[in-house]
């Protein structure tokens, strides 16, 4: 999957954050370009065309959230935000500007990578998944059917539609908006009880231990997590 072709651009106003970030990664097989402004990173990103792009949102001349939306402008490279603990409000706005996962600081380089190893997955792939599988949980998208330790469970259509759609986005954020558009419409968006009431379902579906999720993991504030291990 990871080839020294493989291109990150890091915009990240921190020296000593970017240059641990650079210094990691490019160890780990990464090939990383950094710059500490938005501005000059939005030109790179037009003009030196990276795979990857780790963004702060805390940077000196452009909000985050701004370079995420001019991106879009021109390009759907996939997009990783870090992000502070205390600014669970903007993780939301970075994730429904565009972003496509976000990491809070502080963070291991191991988390970082994985989080980057799911994102080129996903642009990597030619065709839709039909078979998902982590641990003992197997979703299989082509017959729409559950299985857990190869027992198969019942599951309702919208809790389906669920599953499928953090498959499809397996190992990454997906945000409480984003399902709730999907799955029931524009109009019920600030409905964050119908998910919390479905995810309840699944976990005592699919989980061993529904208190202490392995595979359908909440990202508090913000969305779930289908884990990939």
């Amino acid at each position: 999957m990871l080839s020294n072709n493989t291109k990150i651009l890091l915009i990240e106003d921190d020296l000593q954050t970017r240059r641990f970030l650079k210094s990691n990664l490019n160890h780990r097989g990464w090939n990383v370009t950094e710059t500490d402004s938005g501005k000059t990173g939005l030109t790179l990103l037009k003009n030196d065309a990276p795979d990857l792009l780790i963004l702060d949102l805390g940077l000196p001349d452009m909000n985050g959230i701004t370079v995420i939306k001019r991106l879009r402008q021109f390009s759907d490279l996939p997009v990783l935000v870090l992000s502070a603990r205390s600014l669970e409000q903007s993780k939301i706005m970075a994730l429904d500007a565009g972003a496509d996962d976000y990491l809070t600081k502080p963070f291991g380089i191991g988390e970082l990578n994985s989080r980057l190893q799911a994102l080129l997955r996903r642009i990597s792939k030619t065709a839709p998944q039909e078979l998902f599988v982590t641990g003992e949980l197997t979703i299989d998208l082509g017959k729409r059917k559950v299985f857990v330790a190869e027992q198969e469970v019942k599951i309702s259509p919208i809790e389906y539609r669920i599953l499928s759609i953090l498959v499809k986005n397996a190992g990454l954020v997906v945000t409480q908006r984003q399902l709730l558009k999907e799955i029931w419409g524009a109009e019920h968006l600030d409905d964050n009880h119908y998910l919390r009431i479905y995810m309840r379902q699944l976990r005592h579906k699919v989980e061993a231990n529904p208190a202490r999720p392995r595979y359908l993991l909440t990202e508090t504030g913000v969305g779930y997590r289908l884990s990939e291990s």
